[in-house]
């Protein structure tokens, strides 16, 4: 074989190896279990090729297929492979760019918390560069119903995991601002779920307001959140709307560097 040979056999190599990841990626990344016709329209290739591939990839357990619906989904080969990438992902490691961006387009100190069962844990932050500013204590727990980082987590989560919250623990005042009522947190939740993102004023530290967003993993579940916070004063001079719109934009970013399918419905459903 000649250097020629081998460098035109090694190319078709990396293309069918291309294709092949097409077809897995839009496998992965659809809602449902998709039929061959709609992977071959996905990734633009001819139904004959993705036909070939669906096969190969079904032979090495990476893919499954249903024969009564005719249609592929992912296999416990993919499955191994994605919790092996799951163990080795670094939530803040891959945040951090993004609390940057956000604190510096916003003025104010950004956070990544991290949900820890039925509490989450500050793990990042990017100081605002004003004189007078937030911060956070690292490696702090606090409880889902209190400020902004712990609402937009519990609001993120299906209405079993609310409904398990609020009836397994107390709602207890961390200010008097802290929501302490399991209606009232609930229609809190309504508004957060329409709104995409979480907003406190008070709730954990008197003189302190916040707005945030939760993040999500490669399978839809929720990992944490990111905010930014700052003195009641200087949220009054900015509008809630708008930081909420860039942090949700901020989480929405973190989410899909983290695998997470970007959300197009808008809407919350009672399934992780």
């Amino acid at each position: 074989m000649t250097i020629d040979d081998a460098e035109k056999q090694s190319s078709r190599s990396r293309s069918g190896i291309a294709r092949a990841l097409a077809v897995i990626d839009a496998i992965a990344r659809a809602p449902h279990a998709q039929g061959v016709s709609v992977i071959a329209r996905e990734t633009g290739l001819p139904k004959a090729v993705t036909h070939r591939i669906l096969r190969e990839l079904v032979a090495g357990n990476f893919l499954a297929f249903d024969e009564d619906t005719k249609v592929y989904r992912m296999g416990p080969g993919a499955l191994n492979i994605g919790l092996a990438a799951m163990r080795e992902l670094d939530i803040a490691s891959v945040a951090h760019r993004h609390l940057v961006a956000l604190s510096g387009r916003t003025g104010q100190t950004s956070t990544l918390s991290v949900r820890q069962g039925w509490s989450r844990v500050y793990v990042d932050q990017v100081l605002s560069h004003q004189e007078i500013r937030m911060s956070v204590a690292l490696g702090t727990s606090h409880p889902l119903h209190a400020g902004s980082s712990s609402k937009a987590i519990l609001a993120a989560l299906p209405d079993t995991e609310v409904e398990d919250y609020i009836a397994h623990h107390s709602l207890d005042g961390v200010t008097d601002a802290t929501i302490t009522s399991a209606e009232t947190l609930r229609d809190e939740i309504s508004v957060i779920r329409a709104a995409g993102y979480a907003v406190s004023v008070g709730e954990r530290q008197v003189e302190a307001a916040s707005v945030a967003a939760a993040l999500h993993g490669p399978i839809g579940q929720v990992v944490g959140s990111v905010s930014v916070c700052g003195t009641r004063a200087m949220f009054e001079e900015a509008s809630s709307s708008r930081l909420g719109e860039w942090v949700a934009r901020a989480a929405a970013d973190i989410s899909a560097d983290l695998g997470a399918v970007r959300d197009t419905a808008g809407e919350r459903k009672d399934t992780p």
